[in-house]
């Protein structure tokens, strides 16, 4: 939903000229909301807004969408993320994805077994290969793939899961070594537990991860856990599965938590 997604982009702190890159961006609702944080601060500010879509209707409405807003719409792509990488090669200051719970990789499993194979931590799966039903994680290997060298200063991403990428997955699976690898690079900032019924389509309770390669000094060596599972109001009429919605201040209490790092 809206909120999550603003309250996601007030933690990440998009600036002016920057860029940033969402590899499942749907309609385009979080460059959107991106953008709209960015003007909120000032009007004439822009932010260079990247992404890619497989579904074409879905990609053209996006497409759209930035042409009306007065975007160039030549940097969304068409196409697969996992098996025809539309910004091979490309790094972002900002990355932000609300990927689909769940989703699964069979179609893409040859291409993503190879580039693990072959080009190990070279390509953007050397970690390692989550189950082939759960492509969360693959989604998070590519968006770090895509963060911009710390000596380039570095880049922030934010990304929606279900509680699958936190728990699935014994020690020396596929999942475990993903996790182990971006917690030994000492890249996951922050973890945000969010309540249940929250989105339209699934009742289930949501995190966000935090992840980048440019964290503050006092932040280094720490994972700060934020358990937001109680903040909520109760919507007037449900909406599908979404029986909850998170109120202005209600955003402002965990953006201010997550800031006084606590």
């Amino acid at each position: 939903p809206r909120s999550v997604v603003r309250m996601m982009v007030e933690i990440l702190d998009p600036k002016e000229g920057e860029s940033i890159y969402d590899p499942a961006c749907g309609t385009g609702g979080m460059l959107s909301v991106a953008q709209g944080h960015l003007r909120d601060l000032n009007a004439d500010a822009r932010l260079e807004v990247f992404g890619q879509e497989l579904n074409p209707e879905t990609w053209a409405v996006c497409c759209s969408d930035l042409l009306l807003k007065g975007q160039d719409s030549s940097n969304v792509i068409l196409g697969n993320s996992f098996s025809e990488d539309g910004h091979a090669g490309g790094t972002f200051d900002y990355l932000l994805a609300n990927p689909p719970f769940g989703v699964e990789w069979k179609k893409t499993k040859d291409e993503v077994e190879t580039e693990h194979r072959t080009q190990g931590f070279g390509g953007r799966f050397g970690a390692g290969l989550p189950r082939i039903n759960d492509g969360s994680l693959l989604f998070l290997q590519h968006m770090i793939s895509k963060m911009k060298p710390a000596s380039q200063g570095g880049s922030r991403l934010a990304i929606v899961f279900n509680g699958s990428p936190l728990f699935t997955g014994a020690t020396g699976s596929g999942e475990s070594e993903i996790r182990r690898w971006i917690i030994e690079n000492d890249w996951l900032e922050a973890v945000v537990a969010l309540p249940d019924q929250l989105f339209y389509n699934t009742g289930i309770n949501i995190y966000f991860w935090i992840v980048t390669n440019r964290k503050a000094p006092r932040r280094q060596g720490t994972v700060q856990l934020v358990d937001a599972r109680e903040s909520w109001e109760s919507m007037r009429k449900s909406l599908g599965d979404k029986r909850k919605h998170l109120s202005d201040v209600q955003i402002d209490d965990i953006v201010r938590l997550y800031d006084a790092f606590e």
